[in-house]
């Protein structure tokens, strides 16, 4: 020891660390910025260098989010709920959960997308016949369309290819197109590429799949939506839900989709399963949505032009 009492900075970087919960896994991450100090310079009294300087405690705002986060989906999924998000505008973003689960019609948005890429790389336009079945698979999330629009991409070889070029890593096509499996955290990196301006679709095809993701049918406009705030200005959504007969007949509840709104361009997923009723799920879901996004718009992040 050298005789000093604990120094000012130590007491309040103590005091703040208890505050937030010290001796959590994720307290090293605590404390971010430093005061700007030069810490060698000699204090009065003839004192050498201190050593490096020490960080003034700065809350890590996103990783105490992630803690809340991850502890409201234990609390009402019991691990049978996954959520990931991104702020397109910031480098706010968050995943919990790592289960993969069976799509249902999520996987509509990228067999659309795989279309699309198809379209591009060929240098060609969609067809009409497309276009028809692509808006009732999207807006009204038809099967028979869907089936359709699959086996013009090439079926589970086509999508896997496709899937490649958008940089999915955890997401595994089927031959039956609705029991192909994902992760939350694959469903944002598929938002990604498909809302990146130097991404693998043209400005024409990021539009046409947006838009047609706007005009979800009432009645199949729940999920994604229900966490857009006040000042929310464009929402974007597509569901997908049906029983597992691997899960007892339990319901497959998933959403995706994209809220802008002043400041923030979020992408969300959020993948569930283990329902007994689909209307259950829905619920989970939203809830889910919204109390991510909740604790996400309190994170101050730097003014956006």
């Amino acid at each position: 020891m050298n005789g000093r009492g604990p120094s000012r900075r130590g007491l309040l970087a103590a005091a703040v660390l208890a505050l937030t919960g010290g001796g959590v896994a994720e307290t090293s991450a605590l404390w971010r910025l430093s005061d700007g100090r030069d810490e060698s310079t000699p204090e009065a009294g003839g004192r050498g260098p201190a050593g490096p300087p020490t960080p003034n405690p700065t809350p890590d705002y996103l990783a105490a989010a992630r803690q809340k986060v991850a502890a409201y989906l234990e609390k009402v999924g019991n691990g049978r709920v996954t959520v990931a998000v991104k702020d397109r505008r910031s480098d706010v973003a968050l995943t919990v959960g790592t289960t993969r689960f069976q799509t249902a019609s999520i996987v509509k948005v990228d067999i659309l997308a795989a279309l699309l890429l198809r379209a591009r790389q060929r240098n060609q336009e969609i067809t009409d016949t497309d276009r028809r079945n692509a808006k009732k698979m999207i807006t009204a999330s038809d099967n028979v369309a869907a089936t359709a629009l699959y086996r013009r991409i090439g079926r589970k070889p086509g999508l896997t290819s496709a899937n490649r070029t958008f940089g999915l890593k955890e997401t595994t096509p089927d031959a039956q197109w609705g029991v192909t499996t994902t992760t939350a955290a694959d469903q944002i990196r598929l938002l990604t590429s498909l809302t990146d301006e130097d991404g693998p679709l043209d400005e024409d095809s990021r539009s046409y799949l947006f838009d047609l993701m706007s005009h979800v049918e009432e009645g199949q406009d729940w999920g994604v939506p229900a966490a857009a705030g006040t000042g929310t200005t464009k929402v974007y959504v597509k569901n997908g839900w049906d029983t597992v007969t691997a899960d007892g007949g339990l319901w497959q509840v998933n959403t995706i989709g994209r809220l802008v709104e002043p400041g923030h361009d979020w992408l969300v997923a959020v993948l569930s399963n283990h329902h007994r009723t689909q209307a259950a799920g829905i619920r989970m879901i939203e809830a889910v949505a919204r109390y991510t996004l909740g604790e996400l718009r309190k994170i101050p992040t730097a003014p956006t032009a």
